[in-house]
């Protein structure tokens, strides 16, 4: 049963949230955020990303980053940027991108659900991203992006969520610099609070879609702080959830996740093409290739595309085996091109969806050699793997619309 609560969240006053609220901290580097913030000082980026606020050179993960985002964050609140609820709510939160709309719950979830895996992740995390967001959680005593979750359609939650969309006026209702719509609606009837809580209740399973770095570091600082308050405070405190963002399945889109590597591993091109025909059948395009079906790839090359498509006894009748990107991986990648592990090997580099074909195109024109283009895992795959206790290949799903940061706050200190 998956233990999801309303909670009092700080969020930005109604003339300001367009120009507070930002794209998460880690889809830009430092050089973005600094142009970001240089533009639009009131964006959330610059407490997501405090070494804004330091000269260029400064190291972004000192003691007195953190701290000056601490301040910055607390500082805007006392002057009024952020209000707070002033009583325990769920919220609406929609996102319209390209005509298509998602609608999840803003809550926080339970970090015993995640250590308990009523909440399952997909994915590795590594050490140093989350070590950046502990500092950063535990310092501003606050969790600033929510974590990307979704479950299984519920009618019942559905019906609640139409209801209310229908009947009351959203809160908030402005379009992002990425031409994505964001629309919230406070739900502040006690009742319908009280359902969906129960409801959760009878959920069982609920997966990271995004963000299992942050999820990862929002439980380790609410372990931290448990222990920090044996014997002082008795009950659920607030630092024992994350805030999250709800979204049934059948809502979801997930994109393209897309490979571009820098050489050809010492093969000449014919011999490369000949490597690759032994797995795959080839057929060169004229235009370039989107893969319309699980099996089939894109490969641009030489300034040409071609469709490949995996021989059948290929794939593996595994969650994780037979998933596209690790047939590539396991086929081609790996034991034609040398590319053994592609969290670490610097002849490879990975490309969302978002940015389209002709991306791919011009990297591997320019920097790279060679690129593939990928047809998207599903929601089902990725439940499935996520059932089996198992892990996805890095880089494996790319979500869009992303969830803006600073639009939602959720303080740890306290009782719940």
């Amino acid at each position: 049963m998956a233990d999801i609560k309303p909670f009092k969240a700080y969020r930005p006053n109604t003339e300001k949230v367009s120009a507070i609220a930002a794209l998460p901290y880690d889809v830009y580097n430092t050089k973005e955020a600094r142009e970001i913030v240089e533009k639009n000082p009131d964006s959330f980026l610059a407490i997501d990303r405090p070494e804004t606020f330091f000269e260029e050179g400064h190291d972004m993960y000192a003691p007195e980053v953190y701290e000056k985002a601490g301040k910055e964050l607390w500082a805007r609140i006392e002057k009024g940027d952020f209000i707070q609820d002033e009583e325990k709510c769920y919220y609406i939160y929609e996102l319209t991108m390209n005509g298509r709309s998602q609608t999840g719950i803003v809550a926080v979830a339970s970090i015993d659900d995640y250590l308990n895996n009523v909440i399952k992740k997909h994915e590795n995390t590594r050490e140093e991203k989350e070590q950046d967001r502990i500092n950063h959680v535990y310092t501003c005593k606050a969790q600033t992006g929510p974590i990307f979750l979704c479950y299984r359609e519920n009618q019942l939650i559905s019906q609640i969520i139409d209801k209310v969309k229908a009947m009351d006026e959203p809160v908030y209702d402005f379009t992002s610099d990425d031409g994505v719509t964001h629309r919230v609606w406070v739900m502040a009837d006690e009742e319908e609070n009280n359902m969906i809580c129960r409801i959760f209740t009878s959920i069982n399973e609920i997966y990271i879609a995004d963000g299992h770095h942050r999820c990862a570091s929002a439980v380790k600082v609410g372990l931290k702080m448990r222990e920090e308050n044996a014997g002082k405070l008795k009950g659920k405190q607030q630092s024992d959830y994350f805030l999250s963002v709800l979204f049934p399945d059948s809502q979801l889109m997930i994109m393209d996740y897309n490979r571009v590597v820098k050489d050809l591993n010492g093969l000449s091109r014919e011999e490369f093409m000949a490597k690759v025909a032994e797995k795959f059948d080839v057929n060169e395009e004229s235009e370039a290739v989107h893969p319309s079906c699980k099996g089939e790839f894109g490969m641009y090359l030489d300034k040409k595309w071609y469709r490949l498509k995996a021989h059948k006894d290929i794939y593996k009748d595994d969650a994780v085996e037979g998933l596209d990107v690790s047939v590539l991986q396991n086929e081609l990648l790996s034991p034609v091109l040398g590319i053994g592990d592609p969290r670490t090997d610097k002849r490879i580099d990975f490309v969302g969806g978002i940015r389209g074909l002709s991306e791919l195109e011009r990297r591997a024109d320019d920097d790279m050699c060679l690129a593939f283009s990928m047809y998207p895992t599903s929601i089902s795959e990725l439940f499935d793997v996520a059932d089996a206790g198992k892990l996805m290949p890095p880089k494996s799903t790319w979500f869009e619309p992303k969830l803006l940061s600073g639009l939602f706050i959720h303080e740890i200190n306290g009782m719940i």
